[in-house]
Parts: C-alpha cells; sequence; structure tokens
C-alpha cells in the first residue's frame, strides 16, 4: 500500500473517531470550521505532497533540501488538520440547544464529510500515485533521512499550539453562552393592549425593559440606511468584527485606557443580548469578537440587523426602535420619516447622553446631523435630502401621554395576569386586541370629567365613573373608572365600574324580573302603595317612598317606571328575597354570595353591586332574557403570532334569525336566566316615558329624541349614591356619581334630572348619534291587550285613562273595569271606616273609586 493510502486511511479513521464525539454539534457550524480547517491543511499537503512532487519526480529536478522543507509543511498541514478538529470539539459546548441533532440511524456530519473529502482526494490523485509508482525507485535513492530536529521542531509547535488553544477554552471560552441563544431563548418582549381597531391603548412591560418586535420588512430604508450608516458603515462586507476596531482595543488595554469604539452590529448585538456586560475590559472585548465571528456564520446579515433593531437600548426603558419610535414619537417604526429615522438612530451609542427628553435642542441636532452625514458619504441619501431632514422640526411624544384608557387597560392588565402569569403577560409579547373602542372612550372621559367640575361644589360630588357595553355580545366600549385618572386629589386610580356600591332602586329590575316570570304577576298587577312595616326578632322594618308620599292602588307598571319603594317591598314580601338573590346571581350579580345577608331592603339597594355587574345584568333584557358576560378582550397572540384566545364566536346568528329561530339566534352564545317575554315587558315599561313622568316630571334628562331607549335610575340613602343606567338594542349606558369616602351628596340632587342622569343622557345621545332609532322585537306569541292604565283591566266608560300593553298569552285581563259614582265611594269609605277597616283595605277596595272620594294619604 503506498504512502498516500495509508496517510488517507489514517485521517479517514481520525475522522470517524472524531464524529462520534460529536453528534450533538450543529451541523452547519461543524462543516463549516471542519471544511476550513482541514481544508487548509489537506490542500496544503495536497499541494506540496501532491503537485511539486510530481513535478520533481517527473521531471528528476529534486534537490536533497527540498525534502526538509516538505516534509516541515507535511507536518504544519497535519497539524492544521488537528488543530480544525479539536477546535469543533471546543465548539460542542457552545452550540448545545442549536437544535440540529444527528439521527442515531445516520452518519455524522463529519464523518460523512471526511468521506466525501478523501474520495474526492483519491480520484484526483491516480494521476500522482501512479507516476509515484513508476519512479518509486528513484525516490528511494535519492531520499536521505529527515533530521531529527526538524520532527522536534514541528512536535514542540504542535504542543504549544494544543496548550495555547486550551488555555483559551478556559480562559474566554468555557461559560459562553451558545449564539442559537439568540433565537431559541427569546428575550423578554413588551406586550401591546390595542382597542378593537388596532389603536395602541398601553404597552406593557416588567418596569425595566420595553421591548416590541417589528420584522425587517415592516422597518422602513431610512431607519436601517441611518442605523447602518452611523454605527457600522461595513456591516455587509465584513464578517462579524471589524480588525481596525479589535486593534484599537487592544493598544487601549495596553496604555490602560478605556475599551471602547470599534464595535460592529454583531458585536453590539452579541454585547446587548448574550453576555449582558457592559465592562469594558479586555475579556469581554474577546468574548464579545469570538461571538460575534459565530454569530455572523450561523445567521444571514438581514437576521441581524433585525435583532439588534429590535434589541438595541434606545433611552430609558426603550429596547429596540418599535419602542423607541413609540415613546419619542408616538408612531410605529413603519411610519417614521428620513428626520425621525436619524435622530433615532443617534441614540444607542449613548441613549442617555443623547436623550431629546434630557439634553438640549443643539445638543440632539447635532447629533441627528452626524447620522444624516453619514448616510451622505455612504450615498443613501442626497445632500438636499439630509438639510431638509435637518430642518424639519421633531415634535416629541409628551412622556405622560403614555396610556389611553387607564382604568380599563389596567383592569384588563390585572384579569389577564390572574388567568396566565405576571411573566406572560408583561414579557411574553403578546397582542392583546380589545373590545374598547377609543372615539367612544375618550368622548365618555371627557363628558365625565366636564359633568363633575360643573356640578362639583353646588351637589356636593366629586366622583363620577361611566361604562358603555354592546348588550348584543358583552362588548366593553368605554370604561370611565373615576373622574380622572390622573387626579390624586380626589383618588382617580380608583375604579369605581369594578368597586361594590350600593345600587338604590336601580336593583328593583331584578325584583320585578322574578315576579313578572313566576307567573302571578303582569304589568297590570295592582299593588296598594301604603304604610307597611315587617317586624322579626330583633327589627321592625317600614319602607317609605323617595318622596315620602302614598299613591294607593297602582299598577304594577306604575310602581316599576316611577321606582316606588313600598310596592316593590310588597311585591318581594310574596316570594322572599333568597329568590331576588338567586336570580340575580343568574344575571351576573356575582357579589351577593351569602343569602342570609339580605333583608327585603335588598330591593331598594342594600345590597352591593359593581357597575359592571350591573351592567350584565342589565343587558339580560335588550338580549331577550339571554345573559352575556361582558368581554373585555377580543383576541391574543403571542410573538410568534400564534392565537392564545379568541372570544369571536362562529354562530351564524343572522342565519338562525332568517329561519325564524330568534330565540335561538339570541340565546347562541349565551344562557337564558329569564323568560324573553319577561325580559321584552320590563323593556317595554322602563322605556315609557308617559309612565314615569308623574314622579320624574317632564324634564327629566331620561328619554332620547327619536330613539326608543328603556332607562333606570338609583339612589340610595343620604344621597351617597346616584345611578342612571339604559339601554337600546345597541348600546348600554350605566352612570354613577358619588364621593369615593361614601359621604352624602346634596339632598336637592334630584334622580333622573341631577346628578348621574345628565352624564347619561349625554353619553347615551352621543353614542346613538347617527344611528336609527331602533326598536325593541316583540316575542313572537305576546299578546297586546287594550287596557285602563289605572288599574290593568279591559276599559270602562269611566276609565281615566287607556294604554295598550303586551301579556303573555292566559295572563291578559278577563274582565272590564269598573269606576262607581262618587257617592257610592263615600258611603263605602265610611262604611269601612266605622267598621275599623286599616287604611291599606280601604284602598283596596276604593281602588276604581275617582280621586276625591278616596281615603287620604296618612301621613307616614
Amino acid at each position: 500500500m503506498s504512502k498516500e493510502n495509508e496517510l488517507d486511511l489514517l485521517v479517514h479513521d481520525f475522522g470517524k473517531y472524531i464524529s462520534k464525539k460529536i453528534l450533538n454539534i450543529s451541523k452547519n457550524v461543524v462543516l463549516v470550521f471542519a471544511i476550513f480547517f482541514t481544508s487548509v491543511g489537506w490542500l496544503t499537503i495536497k499541494f506540496f505532497l501532491g503537485y511539486l512532487k510530481l513535478l520533481s519526480y517527473c521531471f528528476k529536478r529534486i534537490k536533497i533540501t527540498f525534502f526538509h522543507f516538505v516534509y516541515i509543511i507535511q507536518l504544519i498541514g497535519w497539524s492544521t488538520i488537528i488543530f480544525g478538529l479539536t477546535l469543533v470539539l471546543l465548539l460542542n459546548k457552545l452550540l448545545e440547544g442549536s437544535g440540529l441533532k444527528a439521527k442515531h440511524n445516520e452518519k455524522a456530519p463529519v464523518e460523512v464529510f471526511y468521506a466525501n473529502l478523501f474520495e474526492s482526494a483519491n480520484k484526483n490523485q491516480k494521476a500522482l500515485i501512479k507516476c509515484i509508482k513508476n519512479y518509486g525507485k528513484t525516490i528511494r535513492e535519492t531520499r536521505i533521512a529527515i533530521p531529527k530536529r526538524y520532527t522536534y521542531a514541528v512536535a514542540g509547535a504542535t504542543f504549544i499550539l494544543f496548550v495555547t488553544v486550551g488555555a483559551f477554552y478556559a480562559l474566554f471560552l468555557r461559560n459562553l453562552p451558545s449564539p442559537y441563544d439568540l433565537m431559541n431563548k427569546p428575550l423578554p418582549q413588551s406586550s401591546q393592549v390595542l382597542d378593537k381597531n388596532g389603536k395602541i391603548l398601553y404597552v406593557i412591560y416588567n418596569g425595566e425593559v420595553n421591548r416590541i418586535p417589528v420584522s425587517l420588512n415592516k422597518i422602513p430604508d431610512v431607519v436601517k440606511q441611518a442605523t447602518i450608516a452611523y454605527e457600522d458603515k461595513d456591516f455587509y462586507n465584513h464578517r462579524g468584527i471589524s480588525i481596525k476596531g479589535l486593534a484599537r482595543a487592544f493598544i487601549n488595554n495596553l496604555e490602560k485606557k478605556p475599551v471602547q469604539g470599534g464595535s460592529t452590529i454583531t458585536q453590539q448585538l452579541v454585547k446587548v443580548n448574550l453576555l449582558r456586560d457592559n465592562r469594558r475590559v479586555m475579556e469581554r472585548k474577546i468574548k464579545e469578537a469570538y461571538l460575534a465571528l459565530l454569530v455572523d456564520i450561523i445567521y444571514p446579515k438581514d437576521k441581524i440587523l433585525e435583532m439588534y433593531l429590535n434589541s438595541t437600548p434606545y433611552g430609558g426603558t426603550a429596547y429596540g426602535i418599535e419602542a423607541a419610535s413609540r415613546k419619542y414619537f408616538g408612531k410605529k417604526t413603519s411610519e417614521l420619516d428620513l428626520a425621525e429615522a436619524s435622530l433615532l438612530a443617534s441614540l444607542p451609542s449613548s441613549p442617555t447622553k443623547n436623550s431629546p427628553y434630557l439634553t438640549k435642542r443643539d445638543v440632539y441636532k447635532k447629533n441627528q446631523k452626524r447620522v444624516l452625514d453619514a448616510m451622505v458619504e455612504k450615498k443613501f441619501i442626497t445632500k438636499k435630502q439630509a438639510d431638509d431632514a435637518y430642518k424639519k422640526e421633531l415634535v416629541f411624544y409628551s412622556i405622560d401621554n403614555q396610556i389611553q384608557a387607564p382604568h380599563f387597560v389596567f383592569w384588563v392588565i390585572d384579569e389577564l395576569e390572574h388567568k396566565y402569569g405576571k411573566k406572560l403577560v408583561q414579557e411574553g409579547g403578546l397582542t392583546i386586541r380589545t373590545t374598547l373602542d377609543l372615539p367612544i372612550q375618550l368622548m365618555a372621559e371627557k363628558i365625565v370629567k366636564e359633568n363633575v367640575e360643573e356640578v362639583e361644589q353646588m351637589y356636593w360630588i366629586s366622583n363620577a365613573a361611566s361604562l358603555v357595553t354592546e348588550p348584543r355580545n358583552g362588548r366593553i366600549l368605554a370604561m370611565v373608572g373615576s373622574r380622572d385618572y390622573f387626579d390624586d386629589k380626589h383618588e382617580g386610580q380608583v375604579n369605581v365600574t369594578v368597586a361594590r356600591r350600593q345600587p338604590g332602586s336601580s336593583i328593583k329590575m331584578v325584583n320585578y324580573a322574578y315576579a313578572l316570570s313566576w307567573g302571578k304577576f303582569t304589568p297590570g298587577t295592582i299593588i296598594v302603595d301604603s304604610p307597611v312595616s315587617y317586624s322579626n326578632a330583633w327589627e321592625t322594618y317600614a319602607p317609605v317612598n323617595y318622596d315620602g308620599k302614598f299613591r294607593g292602588p297602582v299598577t304594577l307598571k306604575q310602581a316599576l317606571a316611577m321606582s316606588l319603594n313600598i310596592p316593590a317591598v310588597k311585591v318581594l314580601n310574596t316570594y322572599g328575597p333568597d329568590k331576588m338573590v338567586e336570580l340575580g346571581r343568574k344575571m351576573g350579580i356575582e357579589s351577593w354570595k351569602n343569602l342570609k345577608n339580605y333583608g327585603l331592603s335588598l330591593t331598594l339597594g342594600a345590597g352591593d353591586v359593581k357597575m359592571t355587574e350591573l351592567a350584565t345584568a342589565y343587558g339580560v333584557l335588550p338580549n331577550m332574557g339571554v345573559r352575556r358576560d361582558l368581554k373585555a378582550v377580543e383576541k391574543i397572540t403571542d410573538r410568534n403570532g400564534k392565537t392564545i384566545e379568541e372570544n369571536e364566536k362562529t354562530v351564524n346568528k343572522s342565519l338562525l334569525a332568517k329561519m325564524g329561530m330568534e330565540a335561538q339566534a339570541s340565546a347562541a352564545d349565551g344562557e337564558r336566566v329569564i323568560p324573553e317575554t319577561t325580559a321584552y315587558q320590563l323593556t317595554n315599561i322602563l322605556s315609557d316615558n308617559d309612565a314615569r313622568m308623574p314622579a320624574f316630571g317632564p324634564y327629566a334628562k331620561l328619554e332620547i329624541p327619536e330613539h326608543k331607549v328603556a332607562v333606570k335610575t338609583g339612589t340610595t340613602n343620604e344621597k351617597r349614591d346616584n345611578w342612571t343606567i339604559g339601554y337600546t338594542p345597541d348600546f348600554l349606558v350605566a352612570t354613577w356619581v358619588g364621593n369615593n369616602n361614601n359621604s352624602p351628596m346634596n339632598p336637592t340632587l334630584t334622580s333622573g334630572i341631577t346628578g348621574a342622569a345628565p352624564i347619561w343622557n349625554e353619553i347615551m345621545t352621543n353614542v346613538l348619534k347617527g344611528k336609527s332609532g331602533g326598536s325593541f322585537d316583540t316575542p313572537t306569541g305576546m299578546v297586546k291587550v287594550k287596557i285602563c292604565a289605572v288599574n290593568g283591566l279591559l276599559p270602562c266608560a269611566r276609565c281615566p285613562k287607556m294604554s295598550e300593553e303586551y301579556f303573555v298569552p292566559g295572563t291578559e285581563p278577563k274582565t272590564h273595569c269598573y269606576f262607581p259614582s262618587i257617592n257610592e265611594c263615600k258611603v263605602k269609605r265610611e262604611q269601612m271606616t266605622t267598621e275599623n277597616k286599616t287604611p291599606d283595605e280601604i284602598n283596596k277596595a276604593l281602588v276604581n273609586c275617582p280621586a276625591e272620594a278616596a281615603a287620604p294619604n296618612p301621613t307616614p
């Protein structure tokens, strides 16, 4: 066997041995380093031992000293091969986690490489081997012994080489991170909260780093060009490091000066994301350069530039071009112009020193000009473009204006952190698209603030809150938790929409919802508004109306429309508070926990609720009895665009409606909690302005011209809370006014005219602007009956007022009303008085009498 074949086998066997040790190394990196070093060594051997030998032997021009030189070159070649393989082994630890593993049933990348390499080498040297055989005798005759000193010298040099490599590994490379960590271990990224139309409401970050990723194809050329021209003009030409920069760093280190300058974009990427070590020492610089070489081999240039632009610090908590663009200019990166891009490109070199928020104008303008000049020098832009950009006056985004709809945003963040954990929400790079409509939110904030400021002194009101939803789907369109979130004097950070407050008479709707669905009450059922008291072992409860008056017999519709207290308590007493609590919880009032805590005063607002719960409960009515919980989030995606949560339903409700399945369409994505007939009856009562006029008068702020709106008010004892909540088929608006410390408001505050009603009216008017009048759908099968509005019976001759009402079939009145003459009523009253009948019994008996014949109202 020839010497060349022996060498081939030796190298091949050595390659097989080495390949077994590096099965877990990235294929790409192994091939790059193995090819580089072994190719240099093999080509050296091949050239000197191959073609030069061939020339010498064939032409017989060989000299004895030539063999000495060839032998030394041979040893150097093998040393280069060994160095290359050793360096590949050293990379094994650094490249763990690359994700590129060799399969067990496949040859290792190095083994395949060497097999192909030597197969090719053998084919190419057939002529050489033939020539060597022909002149073998000449070789043996002319070759002399190689002096040992040459062998020792080369062996010593190889030993020193291995020691140097080992020391280099031990000192600098042993604990280095893997360059694959740039992709395998993503850095913390800020999450974004958007409104329904994609407008940014807030950027969530962990308090230290605000990073918003953006792909390179969405970054304008002026941003990329400004960065390259100013930071690394040879970015696309070097291999990750600048020789000039490294030399300058080395000299500065020898002179004990700060190691600075000369870092390429790749080196800066490594420093920020892999080393995260700001100490300017030689050790860190060597590590930085080494990793930069690896990063440049592994990743394309565009990917390196993208990672740099998404991670480099631009000042404060802003890391990455997108966070910087929003911080300094309040816009997306894709919207930046040349002037803005050149200013931002000047920041990474010294983010604090160059910040336009912390420096004078002439300082940041001077830095901007340096960037523009560099772009001109690089021929990215013309001199005229640079001059125009420099002359443009930059308008910076206000630092204080970094959040929209703060109460809503922080409530959403809190809910998501409970659901997914703080780490994912704050560092996961989520895109959270909410249901909020920013124009409606800003409008509601303005109205709330202006109204409170207007009546603050007159009515002792210091705060207000409002909630706007779409009842059909539960989407929250606006959440105003206080008069001004940033008003510390009035505890503006308190979000009243999710705080527990007493609802006053606004909660009566739940009581009457049970009464009507129970089947023993109709809108025409007579309830006597007269004094009553209820006693137990420890107290006596005697409810009174808000105005202290008693109205005698009234229909259920009149009692609810005029918000009379005594009839509501009497109705609740027929079945007990536990039934109202049970239904209230089904309708969305989760604050009602223990049934034992509530008595008959529950129907007057004794049980605390949240505005969000009240909005959910009232949303049942326009949804024809179906509860739909409030939604604040439409869709959440992670940093890779993968959907984590999506609330949009796929049920085709319009198709169901066309098929005559209105009830099924309505209940497609909710739970039915009351009959649709009950929901409609309540809506019909609450939208009848004439029915509530006797109590609220003609000037109440409870009617929206040209629109059918159902609305209810509520006021607690001593005017501590005042509510107005109303809805159309498309919108629901809930409003509250009061004081955070629960102090009473001015006693002259009139529910429906002052307090919450004007705010509610203005917000509802604005959201309905440009909308059609709309109407509430009548459930199939309900019976429309003309009745006497005074007593709920069929009309008769002396009925003073008639109306048309809807009844569940079988509950409509069957008898006509009868109004006796004045004399008949007086005789009846005198007779019952003589028999010592109670005022309540007299009122019931005289229910159909003319007013002048009825018994006078007792003094409360």
